[in-house]
């Protein structure tokens, strides 16, 4: 089967891995490298699902969203290792390619912009780079939050390891929500859907 269609059909059996990345500590909590962690406490709020569970160096809570089975996690080992926290989750709890997204920052997206993918590079994104070592394929589905480039000649490792500007921040709900309903549509109508629906920008900074 090809990797297209695979993405397309539904595994009945298995839950969904949806996985944030981020770094854990409240000195990171609200900077721009975490937004896959703020994405997740969007979903989980939704799903009435609490994330107080610890397996596997991640932070997990387990439910049901539109009736489907749900695993959510945020990596607890620090971006750069995220790989070695969502791929035993996935071992442990059989969950197969096709049912796992991973949400995080991307530098070369405009601020507000969403990007599903079902497949692909990293981008130089470092966590992602663990998953796809860990895993040993870059075929899994990726929702790319946009956070814009840095100012001047801000180097790229501080600026993302800054919180959002407060413009920005005020935007942050209407985008996570949206990042919210492009998850769901993954879940229910498969990444193909989701992308023609959800692919582009969510806000206008001006």
């Amino acid at each position: 089967m090809c990797f297209k269609k695979m993405m397309n059909k539904k595994n009945e059996n298995a839950p969904f891995l949806i996985a944030g990345l981020g770094n854990p500590g409240p000195e990171y909590r609200y900077n721009r490298h975490n937004v896959g962690f703020m994405v997740v406490d969007s979903l989980a709020e939704k799903a009435a699902i609490a994330l107080r569970r610890v397996e596997f160096r991640a932070l997990v809570g387990k439910g049901s969203l539109d009736g489907e089975r749900l695993i959510l996690a945020k990596p607890q080992t620090y971006m750069n290792l995220s790989g070695q926290a969502v791929v035993p989750l996935m071992r442990f709890y059989k969950i197969p390619v096709e049912n796992l997204l991973v949400i995080h920052d991307d530098l070369d997206l405009p601020f507000g912009t969403l990007r599903l993918r079902p497949s692909g590079g990293t981008g130089g994104q470092k966590g992602m780079e663990s998953i796809v070592e860990k895993l040993g394929t870059r075929d899994f589905a990726r929702l790319r939050v946009g956070i814009g480039r840095p100012p001047g000649r801000m180097d790229p490792a501080d600026y993302v390891l800054h919180d959002f500007d407060p413009d920005q921040e005020a935007l942050l709900p209407v985008i996570r929500q949206n990042a919210v309903d492009a998850i769901r549509k993954f879940i229910n109508d498969g990444i193909e859907k989701a992308m023609t629906e959800f692919n582009g920008s969510v806000v206008d900074e001006d």
